[in-house]
């Protein structure tokens, strides 16, 4: 076991670090080899789409995850869930979820935002998390209760950017599931009430690299309505181990865990200082029965 492994961790953490950072990058590799092709876009439903792009990375990651931990569980955004494979059989506990193309509506039209994304979770709740940005080649990565890191393994912390004007008018980022339709009035409520109270309000279509930019300081928050549990995980602890703070929606405490019921995953994520004025937004327009 590595220094960063708690005693009794069924995982190496270092090691696992070592092998997704190494499996994002080589994806990176060959994403941005293949964005110099024309693409074959096919349409995937729910307003999302897929390429050929988004399959060979994923094969990439899931050859070098299932090489190194033969035995864990992996969810891969095309393959679905894969079973580990080992004599005494899966370890269920063990999950690796698998984003192998963050922003393929992005890449479809010729928009260079997209980023590849790993996260490792035990009993449901992540513990490792890795987002590669193919565009420039960095990469950043956390283990929980250990902090983040940004490239170069450099210590990452969210940047001051607090201000009486970005306490006002804060710079934000909106994510909604696939799922979620224009005419869903919780959604509509939701955006256009934060839109109305902020400087501006990024849909990059690219969660992962929001949760960057927050990770970074850029952006002051992210507010996510039923958002995709695939990409999740990995962002959300890359950002809250550099020091950002999350709740839920109506700012009850959160729990990330992707055995949690989608109407629990939606959350508001922010700086610190920040997170009380943006949850008097989003709890003024939820309610017990909308989905949070």
């Amino acid at each position: 076991m590595t220094a960063s492994t708690p005693p009794g961790s069924p995982v190496d953490l270092g090691r696992a670090r070592r092998v997704a950072v190494e499996a994002a990058e080589a994806a990176g590799v060959l994403l941005r080899a293949g964005m110099r092709e024309p693409l074959r876009v096919r349409p995937k439903g729910a307003g999302d789409v897929v390429t050929d792009l988004d399959v060979a990375a994923e094969e990439l990651i899931v050859a070098r995850l299932r090489s190194a931990f033969p035995g864990h569980r992996i969810i891969a955004e095309e393959s679905g869930v894969l079973e580990g494979a080992e004599p005494n059989g899966s370890r269920a506990d063990l999950v690796w979820l698998v984003d192998p193309l963050d922003g393929t509506n992005n890449v479809a039209i010729g928009m260079p935002v997209y980023a590849v994304g790993l996260a490792l979770c035990v009993g449901g709740a992540p513990v490792l998390g890795v987002v590669h940005d193919p565009v420039t080649g960095r990469t950043w990565s956390a283990l929980r209760g250990e902090g983040a890191l940004g490239p170069a393994g450099a210590p990452l912390r969210m940047r001051g950017c607090a201000s009486p004007e970005r306490d006002e008018r804060p710079v934000l980022a909106w994510t909604q599931g696939h799922q979620v339709t224009s005419s869903d009035p919780v959604a509509f409520a939701l955006r256009s009430t934060l839109e109305m109270r902020s400087a501006r309000m990024l849909q990059l279509w690219a969660p992962l690299v929001a949760w960057v930019m927050l990770a970074r300081g850029d952006i002051d928050g992210i507010v996510g309505y039923l958002p995709e549990i695939v990409d999740l995980p990995a962002g959300a602890l890359l950002a809250a181990e550099a020091g950002a703070e999350l709740r839920r929606l109506d700012g009850r405490p959160y729990e990330l865990g992707i055995d949690r019921p989608a109407a629990e995953l939606g959350f508001v994520a922010a700086r610190p200082g920040l997170l009380g004025r943006l949850l008097d937004t989003t709890r003024g327009i939820v309610s017990p029965a909308s989905p949070v």
